[in-house]
């Protein structure tokens, strides 16, 4: 427990005892709130999850790309109206995950607490994923809320897996939609690699770099401007991705629709 406590200080940038001391009052609300959340444990919600299984939903999953090992068809809002009944829970988020089930990991990324995920977890998680659905559901429940968020989008872009790096530009992509306190050069930082990796023809890294760029444009004016400039540049590549990556992008960001936003936010 002490080693874990001086990791998780260190990746929150609060060292030394008193840091330590902040850590130890949030495990032990952590500890509280998990004896509360005792009525609802792995077995009744495998045991509920099985009851809402439904073969023809897995089915039409499948058509779209949805397609992990072990998946009982339930839908992301019985999913979300079940993390709401459960609460906060980091231990039961790790034993969810354990389950191997598409509904189980994507509950764990509903429950769990950002403020315990340490890197040693997320990277295990990551590297799990078996499908471009937990993927992006991992992303925008959990990781962009962890202090490792930044740090993480740009390593996993850079990576090889598929749903890998599919992770690190979905990560991008909610940074820019959900992290209000982030400041323009976070997300130019993201530019280099959103051009290197446009090369990529895996189907489902390609969206995910087209809906980095987009959201990363749609943040503000600035932003916009710039994540244009970078497309206008990715569509010079003597690529079909990359130019579909970039004339897609170009075709939103240049909207009436979202200029008339981004103007309505000065």
């Amino acid at each position: 427990m002490r080693k874990k406590i001086k990791e998780i200080s260190e990746i929150l940038g609060k060292k030394g005892r008193y840091g330590e001391i902040i850590i130890i009052k949030r495990i032990r609300r952590i500890k509280k709130l998990d004896r509360i959340n005792k009525l609802m444990t792995k077995k009744d919600i495998l045991r509920k999850l099985k009851g809402l299984a439904d073969p023809k939903v897995v089915e039409r999953m499948a058509k779209f790309g949805i397609t992990s090992k072990k998946i009982y068809g339930v839908s992301i809002p019985n999913l979300r109206k079940m993390a709401k009944e459960t609460g906060t829970n980091h231990q039961l988020a790790l034993e969810l995950w354990d389950q191997g089930i598409r509904e189980t990991r994507i509950l764990a990324s509903m429950v769990d607490d950002p403020a315990l995920v340490i890197e040693r977890q997320i990277e295990k998680w990551v590297k799990d994923f078996d499908s471009w659905e937990v993927c992006d559901q991992c992303c925008m429940n959990l990781f962009w809320q962890t202090p490792l968020a930044f740090k993480k989008a740009i390593n996993w872009a850079s990576r090889k897996e598929e749903f890998v790096k599919r992770a690190g530009f979905a990560l991008m992509a909610v940074l820019a939609w959900k992290d209000k306190e982030a400041k323009n050069k976070d997300f130019t930082k993201f530019f280099p690699v959103v051009k290197k990796e446009s090369l990529d023809e895996r189907n489902f890294v390609k969206k995910a770099v087209n809906w980095a760029l987009r959201q990363i444009g749609k943040r503000n004016s600035y932003l916009n401007k710039k994540a244009i400039g970078l497309a206008k540049e990715i569509q010079k590549i003597d690529s079909k991705t990359a130019r579909w990556i970039a004339s897609d992008a170009i075709k939103e960001l240049k909207s009436e629709a979202i200029q008339k936003r981004l103007r309505n936010l000065k």
